[in-house]
């Protein structure tokens, strides 16, 4: 076990009342698993402060709390920690607790708007085909070799994350991609790691309801690079005009990659087609089975990052072509007798819906139709409510708005505000079923033999989340039901 002193190392404290030569048996965030001789970390969130639970954290067995204010009434017996802000002393507290994990192993961060996931899955994937024991931090799951653990945050609070990365440690883990978000990096979730890379995707309007502006949500994923060890390696998009912000103060080595301009990796599309890419990477070519432009990036991602921790080029192809898509990331198959091809992808932003639906554009005849079934999640960013409508409206022959996690609001009022985006010359081909699942039904039933259906907006999700509740709801699993009965 830790001393309260040992696990205080680093964290920038205001005041201590009370013994710090005690033995801390575990740390917690969550006032409901305290018990005996633990410490409790009292964090302010968005909905809840849990200082107004330190009583109940002491009552079950706390010895210390760490806190921004002091309790009026204070327990003899109890340390108190203040702190000007708990959620960076929990990511201190965490990392010495568990001795400093992400120093033991090569964790790579990889940030941006679009791509975060499939990146980091990819890497997951090729590194284990390579025969290494490897870790996975993702929106979807977290990964330990062969083990999943599921996960509600695309970064998990600090106390999560080194438990997790603790856990890898000892199961001999050499490689952990981890999903590095921006909501996660300014609120310190990623502070006090180590990390060995970093790798910025691309940037584009998204959690401004968070963030406010768009320079402060891109001045937030520019945290992580400027945080980089000297030993740590930079990797940008130079196709984004924000790649090169990442590296203004970083003192990691810096590369970068694209399909447009010079840069240390590139790669060109050969062909594109509902089969899979044919790409040049760095004058190389290879097949692989995702598709898109946008995934080709995520490939040259993958191949930059495997570059740079060493794998062999020849064998670094040779895995690229054998990496299978993620899930719910433009996922699809085509129904057995009208050969309708149904598309599910997580595209939850204006850029992110313009790719995939340029992405369709470019491989279809244009003699199918292209249903794009599309919402917004509530108690999120609603200025990109009407730019995705808008986007779905130019690039669709016809476009369902419906119902995606309305979570508090009502799903009515979040339509209302897609409908907005609407160009008078597209208002015709656009209807709105507030009900998701009757709005793919009413998609498959419309659909005529080889025409396109692309649900977006939850990919990989299997709930769907109303006022608090998560029920099942998996988009995939209704495109198949309904096709499969419409499909005479």
């Amino acid at each position: 076990m830790n001393t309260l002193s040992d696990i205080l190392y680093r964290v920038p404290i205001l005041a201590v009342e009370g013994n710090t030569s005690q033995q801390v048996r575990n740390i917690h965030i969550d006032s409901t698993k305290v018990g005996l001789n633990d410490l409790f970390i009292a964090i302010k969130g968005t909905h809840t402060d849990a200082h107004q639970f330190i009583p109940n954290a002491i009552n079950q067995g706390a010895l210390a709390v760490v806190c921004e204010i002091l309790p009026e009434k204070r327990n003899n017996g109890v340390t108190y920690i203040q702190v000007e802000d708990t959620r960076l002393a929990a990511a201190f507290i965490a990392d010495n607790f568990y001795d400093r994990p992400s120093t033991k192993m090569k964790l790579i961060g990889i940030t941006g708007t679009n791509g975060k996931t499939t990146v980091s899955s990819l890497l997951f994937q090729l590194f284990k085909n390579a025969g290494f024991k490897v870790g996975l931090i993702s929106t979807v799951v977290i990964k330990i070799n062969n083990q999943d653990f599921q996960t509600k945050l695309t970064t998990p609070d600090s106390l999560t994350i080194n438990k997790y990365l603790d856990e890898m440690q000892k199961d001999g883990v050499e490689y952990v991609f981890m999903e590095a978000s921006s909501h996660g990096i300014v609120q310190h979730r990623t502070k006090a790691l180590h990390f060995a890379g970093a790798v910025f995707t691309n940037l584009s309007h998204d959690h401004l309801d968070y963030h406010k502006t768009f320079a402060d949500y891109r001045d937030a994923k520019k945290i992580l690079f400027d945080e980089l060890p000297k030993s740590a390696f930079a990797l940008i998009n130079t196709d984004d005009k924000n790649g090169d912000v990442m590296l203004q103060n970083s003192r990691a080595k810096k590369y970068s990659y694209s399909l447009k301009s010079h840069s240390d990796y590139t790669a060109k599309v050969l062909e594109n087609n509902f089969n899979g890419l044919l790409l040049k990477l760095n004058d190389t070519e290879v097949w692989s089975p995702l598709i898109g432009s946008f995934n080709a990036y995520n490939l040259l991602a993958v191949f930059s990052v495997a570059d740079l921790l060493g794998v062999d080029r020849l064998e670094n192809l040779r895995l690229i072509s054998e990496l299978k898509p993620v899930s719910g990331r433009f996922q699809h198959f085509i129904s057995e007798k009208q050969k309708i091809t149904a598309i599910v992808d997580y595209a939850h932003t204006p850029d992110a819906l313009e790719n995939v639906l340029s992405t369709i554009n470019a491989i279809r005849t244009k003699n199918e139709e292209l249903f794009t079934v599309v919402g917004c999640g509530g108690d999120r960013d609603a200025t990109k409510r009407p730019l995705m409508a808008k986007i779905a409206g130019q690039l669709s022959t016809q476009v369902i708005l419906t119902s995606d996690n309305p979570r508090t609001e009502n799903p009515d009022a979040i339509i209302q505000d897609m409908e907005k985006g609407i160009e008078p010359t597209d208002v015709k081909k656009v209807i709105s079923i507030t009900a998701r699942e009757q709005a793919i039904k009413t998609a498959c039933k419309m659909a005529q033999p080889k025409d396109i259906i692309l649900v977006a907006g939850k990919g990989h999700e299997t709930y769907q989340e109303v006022n608090g509740v998560r029920s099942d709801f998996d988009d995939l699993q209704h495109l198949k039901n309904y096709l499969n009965k419409f499909d005479k």
